[in-house]
């Protein structure tokens, strides 16, 4: 299985998602499963991480070895499940996806947040804001990311999918 973690400029938010579900992911002992990130726009391709980012990361233990990508209509050839972070990065994917098929494999990491029974929760973007805004996303991401993990354990995956599909 490969899972993407999708953004706006693949600097912030998706790389966070990739380290913190990279870690969680072995942690958990789940094998058989690679994470990459990209971005809706290609404004930051071949970019590190954002340095606040990545500085509160590496605070909490991450490590960051991708550079910044654009995700295209292709990418849904190797990606069996794209989170994106927020509704426009939703819907930015969706407008990719070639076939109804592609389109189901999207979901937003907020899916999978224990307080999600109430709708999905974006996961706001921190560029250009304080501190606190990245400790603030980084604390989100390991929220639906455990999560994430937890439905992957427990062979509820599909579920969670089919419940985002419908309130599409």
């Amino acid at each position: 299985m490969h899972i993407m973690t999708v953004c706006l400029g693949n600097v912030c938010r998706s790389p966070a998602a990739e380290a913190v579900l990279v870690r969680a992911l072995d942690e958990a002992g789940i094998e058989g499963v690679s994470v990459s990130s990209a971005g809706t726009a290609d404004y930051h391709v071949g970019e590190r991480p954002n340095p606040a980012s990545s500085a509160e990361g590496e605070r909490r233990g991450y490590a960051f070895t991708t550079r910044g990508a654009q995700f295209g209509a292709d990418d849904f050839d190797r990606a069996d499940l794209v989170l994106a972070m927020d509704s426009s990065n939703e819907e930015d994917l969706l407008a990719l996806a070639r076939t109804p098929e592609e389109a189901a494999r999207v979901v937003r990491l907020g899916a999978f947040a224990p307080d999600a029974g109430g709708g999905v929760r974006d996961v706001p973007d921190p560029w250009g804001r304080s501190r606190e805004a990245f400790v603030a996303m980084y604390d989100q991401v390991e929220e639906a990311v455990a999560g994430l993990v937890a439905a992957l354990r427990e062979g509820r995956l599909e579920e969670v999918l089919t419940t985002q599909r419908a309130r599409r």
